[in-house]
């Protein structure tokens, strides 16, 4: 069995190979020529019943001559790209390239094409794909089967280069749409020429590596209180700055055992001769957890990638509203991370929920003991999950029960039928199932 797989992932790579090869090599009539060269050629075996050779004879002389033009393509080109720091998943990416001819001809007629890093997946991610689906298939829930390509990272358009004199430079704008979020690798730039019939391109590239984040997709999400009375908590001097004890002086005291150091008065226990220490406010903060479920067996799934940017709607959004934003969840480690009120900012958080992946093989119990052992020091807690079973209804159960202000935001299919709350049945305003082609109209409908 593992080499039928195995030869159907070969398959796949020749395939996809080729299919890049010729959308990129030849130009759309180009593509019809090649398309009918293929299929004359099958049709034409038969000689003495088809005159289907004639045809493969004629499109295959054309575009034998359009290929040959490529061999007169001579260009030395050098070019410099100039991308922003971050892109977002569904927002067209644009940027500037520099390109400069290193020839003594001026140069016309050219076409600048990106060329971004192979992203096909390894055979045990491809494999695990087909299998998924294959279970979705099964089960007649058609409406949960994944994107038509998880792995496609970017949709690139060309762009037509102004005649380029001897030794001089032009600029370029290029325009990229973001699939996926994390790293987009840029490898090189080519310069492309059609032939006279406007058929097959010439290739000149440039290696002109780079690298940019690309960020989770977002939704608006209106000002949000969670439901039930905050605890507001005290800060102390360890949160840095804003956050805690302020430094806005109240009055000076004999000290006490305990007390740090650096807030001794010296002037006042040189007059009184015992010491003084200088007393602060407290400052009270709101402290939220943002828990994000990454237990999933079909990493590439829309649910896990919508999942991942309704995290990251929130953590846009309650920083902003002076409070501290706890995001935690389970990677190749446990992780929790802090924002707002003087700590990282939001596109720290962001560039952090890029990369976050999925964990199809460890259990959903290593999430429970992180937040648990964390849940002492929020006032609330948001969690984003990716399935309503047992231990996820147990997990939210048991911080119920210690009296926490809780919101919890399960991703279902399109068309999925709404699960019982369980242990949120008494305040189901504080269990939202989004649909994932209809998250953005219920999360700008959710209320404060």
């Amino acid at each position: 069995m593992n080499s039928i797989w195995f030869i159907l992932y070969r398959l796949y790579r020749v395939f996809s190979g080729l299919r890049y090869w010729a959308t990129r090599r030849f130009a759309p009539p180009g593509l019809a020529i090649f398309a009918g060269v293929i299929l004359s050629a099958m049709f034409g075996l038969d000689t003495e019943n088809t005159v289907a050779y004639q045809a493969f004879t004629l499109l295959a002389s054309l575009l034998a001559v359009a290929v040959c033009f490529g061999w007169f393509f001579k260009l030395r080109f050098a070019a410099t790209r100039l991308l922003p720091r971050f892109g977002t998943v569904g927002h067209p990416l644009r940027y500037r390239v520099l390109v400069k001819n290193l020839t003594s001809k001026t140069q016309r007629g050219l076409t600048l094409l990106e060329t971004l890093a192979d992203t096909r997946p390894s055979f045990r991610e491809w494999r695990a794909a087909q299998i998924a689906d294959a279970k979705l298939a099964q089960s007649f829930r058609v409406s949960e089967r994944r994107r038509a390509n998880p792995f496609k990272v970017a949709t690139v358009k060309n762009a037509a280069v102004p005649p380029l004199p001897p030794n001089q430079d032009a600029e370029v704008q290029l325009e990229i749409l973001p699939l996926r979020r994390g790293g987009l690798r840029f490898t090189g730039l080519t310069l492309a020429r059609t032939d006279p019939f406007g058929l097959f391109r010439a290739f000149r590239r440039a290696p002109v590596p780079q690298t940019v984040l690309v960020l989770p997709k977002r939704y608006a999400v209106p000002p949000l209180a969670l439901p039930g009375a905050m605890k507001y908590q005290d800060g102390g001097v360890a949160l840095a700055s804003n956050v805690g004890q302020s430094d806005e002086f109240v009055a000076l005291r004999e000290y006490r055992r305990g007390d740090p150091l650096r807030h001794i008065h010296w002037r006042s226990w040189a007059k009184t001769g015992k010491p003084i220490v200088r007393e602060f406010e407290d400052e009270f903060f709101v402290r939220h957890a943002l828990v994000l479920d990454t237990f999933t067996d079909q990493p590439h799934s829309e649910i896990f990638e919508e999942a991942v940017s309704v995290a990251a709607s929130f953590a846009c959004t309650l920083p902003s509203q002076e409070s501290l934003l706890d995001l935690l969840f389970v990677g190749v480690q446990a992780f929790c991370f802090t924002s707002g009120r003087g700590l990282a900012h939001a596109d720290q958080m962001l560039e952090i929920l890029a990369s976050v992946q999925a964990c199809p093989d460890r259990p959903f119990r290593e999430l429970e003991h992180l937040v648990l052992h964390h849940i002492g020091a929020v006032s609330g807690c948001i969690c984003v999950l990716l399935a309503w079973d047992e231990p996820r209804r147990n997990f939210v159960e048991k911080i119920k029960l210690l009296g926490l202000p809780l919101l919890v935001f399960l991703i279902v299919p399109p068309g999925a039928a709404a699960p019982d709350p369980g242990p949120l049945r008494d305040t189901p305003g504080s269990f939202k199932v989004l649909e994932t082609h209809r998250i953005e109209q219920a999360l700008a409908a959710l209320r404060t």
